[in-house]
């Protein structure tokens, strides 16, 4: 498919129907999940569709600490009075717009409580704290994300969640499209760009074996950011793609040699 790429939208470069799925799920009022790998590209995804659809957008990058107060709101004293704070998720229902939970899984438990009573037919936010029961109007939207590849026994997201929500699979985009995504993100010309692309393809291969997940799209628009700013390959390669990947040196030399094997 075709990127969608104007003056207004993030640049985004469509796999499948994701995005008629997003907008038949924001038009029935319909919470969305999305699941795939790091740096796939499922935030600029969502940074894509609010700018689309003209709402506001809530980002809330979820971890071990993050409790269902943080999504709320709390009080906090200011100029000596008390005075209640809206989180985030409170601000998306009172006004409007998407709520975004990055790695939602990371969250602590608390959180899933509060996202239930929005993602059925009731589409009411409780705040207990002030005694408010929100409905959210029809602009409201909750999205979600998370790694599936990252699950273990003590960070899964619960069927009882998970049901909840429609679902759509991230991957790495095929090789023709990211290298598009490549080129127009960092400004390399695309030859460059495949080139990008083609050592990503092989280090996704030992992904599972030598390294905990494949290279990124993000990190190989960072690598080509650097070379087109005129930083060498070798250089661009090393402090974008081969140490982000690793700490161990044995990996990183496996990682440089396979470099050499598509740069040489």
């Amino acid at each position: 498919m075709n990127a969608i790429n104007t003056p207004q939208l993030p640049f985004y470069q469509p796999a499948g129907n994701e995005c008629a799925l997003f907008e038949m799920a924001h038009d029935n009022g319909l919470p969305l999940l999305l699941k795939g790998p790091t740096g796939c590209g499922k935030t600029r995804f969502v940074e894509h569709m609010a700018a689309r659809l003209g709402l506001p957008l809530y980002t809330v990058a979820c971890h071990d600490d993050l409790s269902a107060a943080d999504l709320i709101g709390r009080y906090l004293l200011k100029g000596g009075e008390t005075v209640w704070v809206d989180g985030p998720l409170t601000r998306a229902v009172r006004e409007g717009g998407i709520c975004y939970l990055d790695e939602v899984v990371e969250a602590r438990k608390d959180v899933a409580v509060v996202l239930h009573p929005l993602t059925d037919d009731r589409r009411r936010l409780m705040i207990d704290r002030t005694g408010e029961e929100l409905v959210a109007p029809s602009n409201f939207m909750l999205v979600a994300s998370y790694n599936p590849g990252y699950q273990n026994i003590l960070k899964k997201l619960k069927p009882s969640t998970r049901q909840r929500f429609l679902s759509a699979s991230f991957d790495f985009p095929a090789p023709a499209d990211e290298t598009a995504v490549v080129a127009a993100e960092s400004g390399l010309d695309q030859e460059r760009a495949a080139n990008l692309v083609r050592l990503a393809g092989h280090i996704r291969k030992l992904s599972g074996m030598d390294l905990e997940e494949g290279v990124s799209t993000r990190l190989l628009i960072y690598a080509g950011t650097l070379i087109a700013k005129g930083m060498s390959v070798d250089a661009a390669l090393e402090a974008a793609i081969i140490a982000p990947l690793s700490d161990e040196e044995e990996v990183c030399q496996a990682l440089r040699d396979l470099a050499a094997s598509v740069y040489g």
